[in-house]
Order: C-alpha cells, then sequence, then structure tokens
C-alpha cells in the first residue's frame, strides 16, 4: 500500500514539473499582451508623385453582402477592370474609373446567380456592366474618402467610398500595390425593386447592399 502511495505522489509530482515547464515555454513564446505580432517589411519602391495604375483583373473582385430575412447573402462581381490615378501631392487630383461586368456575378448558388441577371434584378441584357467614375478624392486619416457616379441597371448616384492603400511593392517584375474600397447604396435608387411575392416590402431581401472592392494595382509606365 505504502508503495502505492509512493508511486502516486511520484507521478503527480513528475506530472506538475512537466505541465510548469510547458507552461513555462509556452509563456516564452507568446507575445505580451498588447504587443502587436511581426509584419513582414517589404521594399517600398520609388514612384513617381503622380502615378497611374491598372487593376489586375486576376488578383481584384467587387463584393457585395446583402440581408436575406435574418441572415447575410454574400456575392461578387469577378475581374473588375479599371484605372486608378494617384496624385500624392495633391490628392484632389487623383481619379478612379472602373467598370464591373454583371456577368461576372456569382453567389455560389446558380439558380439564385440567374435571378438576380433577370429583369427582377440587375437585367444583365440591358444594362451589362456596372461602373464607378470618381468626382472627388480627398485624405481622410491613413486613407482617402472617394465620391463620384456610380451608374448600375441604367441609373447613376453619387456614393462615397472609404478607400485604404498599401504601400507600393515589387511583385512578378512590375510594381503593385493593393487598394480596398468599402461603402453602401440601397438597391431602391437604383431602381431595383423586387420583393418576393406576398411578403411586405424589404422583409425577404434587404435594401442596403454593402460593397467591398479589394483590388490589386499594377503601375504603368
Amino acid at each position: 500500500m505504502r508503495l502505492a502511495v509512493f508511486a502516486f505522489a511520484s507521478l503527480a509530482v513528475v506530472s506538475l514539473v512537466s505541465v510548469s515547464a510547458c507552461a513555462s515555454r509556452e509563456a516564452a513564446r507568446a507575445p505580451a499582451e498588447g504587443t502587436a505580432l511581426p509584419v513582414p517589411t517589404l521594399p517600398v519602391p520609388a514612384i513617381p508623385p503622380v502615378s497611374r495604375w491598372s487593376l489586375d483583373p486576376e488578383n481584384s473582385s467587387a463584393s457585395f453582402a446583402i440581408r436575406h430575412v435574418l441572415a447575410t447573402v454574400r456575392g461578387q462581381f469577378a475581374q473588375p477592370a479599371g484605372t486608378v490615378t494617384f496624385d500624392e501631392t495633391a490628392p484632389g487630383n487623383s481619379k478612379v474609373d472602373a467598370t464591373i461586368a454583371v456577368s461576372g456575378l456569382s453567389t455560389g448558388v446558380p439558380e439564385r446567380d440567374n435571378h438576380l441577371k433577370t429583369p427582377d434584378f440587375f437585367d444583365a441584357a440591358r444594362f451589362p456592366s456596372i461602373t464607378f467614375a470618381s468626382t472627388g478624392f480627398s485624405k481622410s486619416g491613413a486613407g482617402y474618402d472617394v465620391t463620384g457616379n456610380l451608374t448600375m441597371h441604367g441609373i447613376t448616384k453619387p456614393v462615397t467610398l472609404a478607400v485604404t492603400v498599401s504601400p507600393p511593392f515589387h511583385h512578378a517584375g512590375g510594381v503593385r500595390r493593393g487598394i480596398e474600397a468599402t461603402g453602401t447604396v440601397n438597391r431602391r435608387d437604383f431602381g431595383i425593386n423586387w420583393d418576393f411575392p406576398g411578403e411586405a416590402s424589404g422583409v425577404v431581401v434587404g435594401d442596403v447592399v454593402k460593397i467591398t472592392i479589394d483590388a490589386e494595382l499594377v503601375l504603368l509606365p
């Protein structure tokens, strides 16, 4: 009996020592609370004060999110096209022009995608493109507020996008940078008024659409 008690006590001590050692190693590896994790540092190439960029369609997308009853449905338009001019010294002279093909719409559900392309929603046969042309560009904190005219479903309305821009970097034989633009629109402002039959307005499909554009820009000569 004493031998069993001694063995159990020894095992408990070994276990506590092992746990303590593991905890010490984990604490040594973990960053202190409030300490930011290290971010890779890339060399920043020099670019002219006024630079012109094109969207790389393979590494860019325009996504949207809208309420469906009490859930959120997300989708995207693949391979947007466009150009961006940055004037670092006078941001007001900067400019954005972008085009999205409605045919590239995908929510991951073919039946829904086909419905969204009908006259109930985007009416892709009549209005195959969505375009944005900036009319104003102002510095806002670390990013920009970009106002412009959004044309969708044959209707043009002013919108404002909050834009963040990464530093330039070398990649694939050229100079690139990333941007993210976010904003909201009301679908009814663009004449997209469909509601589920028999339900009150806006119950099944929400009115406010959240937009996010993620793009990789390529510096033009």
